[in-house]
Parts: structure tokens; C-alpha cells; sequence
């Protein structure tokens, strides 16, 4: 189920809900690859901190462990809401910053897809050698396959193939 934005300031603090406010739709665009970078390591340490205080006070309502004030634990509503929206708000960055390397690596692609082209524009034939020789300092020229060509046609060997099946099938069924 959906949080809302009144939801998540409910269940955080001043300064969380300030970070989690800058991982939002509109706002997480206009940051920096640094400031993200940031934002998303803060944002990790609260939820990591939040992740904590949630399994500790389940253990003290477990009984499992000593409590932490003068009384334990009996219910962990808040820490569970704090907890969800400080995960929900690491997905988001997460998934910018996922997105933003992905940007990153297509527009790698298409700059050596053209500084491949470009090469194979400029380079020349190679000169003085004979066509048949083979040498590395003038580049590798492709060998035609001495392997003789299959001048059986692939629909008559399957017409072929299952013809032996059906003979075979009629021969097992007397």
C-alpha cells in the first residue's frame, strides 16, 4: 500500500524527513551524481539505524532480550513505519542512480560505436604484399572455409528424417 507524504512526515524526525523529501520524483532529478551519492548513503545509514531499533524491539516484546529503558518494548508501529519509508525511499534512490548509470554506459556505447566507425573509414588497404599472404604487420585477411558446402537441402533432410520415423513407428506398433 501506498505511503503518503503526510504519512512519511509522521513517521520520521526533522532532518530524516528532509532527506527523504530530496529522494521524491521532481527533486532527485535536479540533484548532482555527487549530492545523490550522498543522499543515498545518508538515507542508508538511518534505514540501516531504523532496521535496528525494529529488531530490537521485537525482541523485547519476544521477551528475547533486556530492555533497553526502564520498560520493554510492547509495540513497534512506529519503528515498522519509519522503517518501510526510509526502505521505500532507498528504492527510489537506488533506482535513480541505476538509471543514471545506465545513461551513462548507452551514451559510452554510442561514442566507441562511432569512434569504431570512424576507424573502419580511415583504414586502408594494405599495399605491396600479395593477397594470399598472411602477415600481421599488414592485418589479418579472412580465409574462405575449406570446408566442403552441405548441398543437401534442410527441408529434404527433415522429409527424410521423419519418414524413417513414421516407417519406424509402423514397424514398432505390429
Amino acid at each position: 500500500m501506498a505511503v503518503s507524504r503526510k504519512q512519511e512526515e509522521r513517521a520520521l524526525s526533522e532532518d530524516e524527513w528532509k532527506l527523504v523529501q530530496n529522494s521524491h520524483h521532481p527533486m532527485v532529478q535536479d540533484l548532482s551524481d555527487a549530492e545523490l551519492r550522498d543522499l543515498l548513503k545518508a538515507v542508508r545509514e538511518r534505514r540501516d539505524r531504523a532496521q535496528g531499533e525494529a529488531n530490537r524491539k521485537r525482541r523485547e516484546m519476544r521477551g528475547k532480550a533486556a530492555a533497553k529503558g526502564a520498560q520493554p518494548a510492547t509495540k513497534d508501529h512506529g519503528t515498522k513505519a519509519k522503517l518501510g519509508v526510509l526502505a521505500m525511499s532507498m528504492r527510489r534512490l537506488n533506482g535513480e542512480h541505476q538509471r543514471r548509470r545506465q545513461l551513462v554506459a548507452r551514451i559510452d556505447l554510442v561514442e566507441n560505436a562511432r569512434h569504431a566507425l570512424a576507424l573502419a573509414k580511415e583504414k586502408k588497404p594494405a599495399r605491396g604484399a600479395d593477397f594470399n599472404t598472411r602477415q600481421a604487420h599488414l592485418g589479418m585477411r579472412a580465409l574462405e572455409n575449406a570446408r566442403a558446402k552441405n548441398l543437401v537441402r534442410p527441408m529434404e533432410r527433415g522429409r527424410l528424417r521423419k519418414a524413417a520415423a513414421v516407417s519406424q513407428a509402423k514397424r514398432d506398433a505390429r
